[in-house]
């Protein structure tokens, strides 16, 4: 199964509220979300990234709130919707932000090369975690869990005031339970490609 085959069948599958069938149909006719890359130059620096990171975050989320601990102890228990909703859709702000370009490199001998890149080029600079709210909200409306755990999913590593982070990582467990995931699937999933 292709990872776009497996997102349609996730998304079909979860995702049902209002508006939810024409966010899919922007995010697989009208943006390059099939083809935008995870970023320039770390995770995801590829053709196709950005939808592999996002079922790699889906797949993360889903196995950290099946842990008993998670469950039992701290009492997250969320839809199946809105773990589709919160994973899939976190970084949807990088469609449209990535164009090809080149960059000179060294090679073993020493010889300048030019090689393939992904420049970062956003059109529409609201943010990171926001923006990505601020356009499904345009599609659909999100509840306020998902949109704190879309917001906040970088956590600590976004350049937001650390009270901030601390602060809706305490009011919404799903945002800690987020950025958990994003940040497994990047750093341990991801950063060897």
């Amino acid at each position: 199964m292709t990872y776009a085959e497996r997102f349609k069948e996730i998304y079909r599958a979860n995702i049902r509220r209002e508006g939810a069938d024409k966010f899919y149909d922007y995010l697989m006719s009208t943006s390059d979300f099939l083809t935008a890359p995870a970023s320039t130059r770390f995770h995801g620096a590829y053709e196709g990234g950005l939808l592999e990171h996002s079922l790699n975050v889906y797949d993360c989320l889903r196995d950290y709130l099946t842990r008993p601990r998670v469950k039992e102890m701290y009492g997250m228990e969320y839809s199946e919707e809105t773990i589709a909703i919160a994973s899939l859709l976190h970084d949807v702000c990088k469609i449209g932000c990535y164009k090809k370009g080149t960059r000179n490199v060294k090679d073993s001998n020493g010889v300048w090369q030019s090689i393939a890149t992904y420049e970062f080029d956003d059109k529409l600079p609201y943010g990171h975690g926001e923006k990505s709210v601020y356009i499904i909200s345009g599609y659909m409306k999100l509840t306020r869990e998902e949109a704190f755990a879309i917001r906040y999913h970088m956590g600590f590593s976004a350049t937001d005031d650390p009270r901030n982070v601390s602060a809706a990582f305490e009011m919404f467990p799903l945002a800690y339970a987020l950025s958990v995931a994003d940040s497994e699937a990047t750093f341990f999933l991801e950063s060897k490609k």
